[in-house]
């Protein structure tokens, strides 16, 4: 009886020994050359984010060649875009606001594309650049 309580010592030791060593190579115990033991706590490096960049969207230079006053402001149609003359005397995009207010002085107005004034006046793109007109460009 004697043997086997030394062998369930001796297996209670071991497996301790095991137990603490495999403890150690996981919490991070070093052994160093010089014979010490140290601690190093892992470090987390965080990858700083990754910044895409959107494509930058050019605005094709829109200024209407005639226009004409719809009781509230100047309405000039590029294509088939409706423009509306802006602070500082520039051509912006219409909204569907404007749009729909336009669209309801269109239908009592239905000829004002023959009454419309020649834009030699305002000439400012969104961006506040003088445009020539189309056909100066052609000569």
């Amino acid at each position: 009886m004697e043997k086997v309580n030394r062998r369930i010592k001796c297996l209670h030791a071991c497996l301790l020994l095991v137990a603490t060593g495999g403890l150690a190579l996981v919490s991070g115990c070093v052994v160093q050359p010089n014979g010490q033991v140290g601690l190093y706590l892992p470090m987390v490096v965080v990858a700083p984010p990754v910044v895409v960049a959107s494509p930058v969207v050019v605005e094709p230079v829109m200024v209407p060649e005639a226009y004409t006053w719809d009781g509230v402001e100047y309405v000039g149609l590029v294509g088939d875009q409706y423009f509306y003359l802006g602070a500082g005397n520039v051509w912006l995009l219409a909204g569907p606001d404007r749009l729909e207010r336009f669209h309801g002085w269109e239908r009592g107005h239905p000829d004002w594309r023959n009454h419309a004034t020649r834009n030699d006046r305002f000439r400012k793109d969104a961006h506040g650049h003088v445009q020539p007109r189309r056909d100066d460009k052609r000569k």
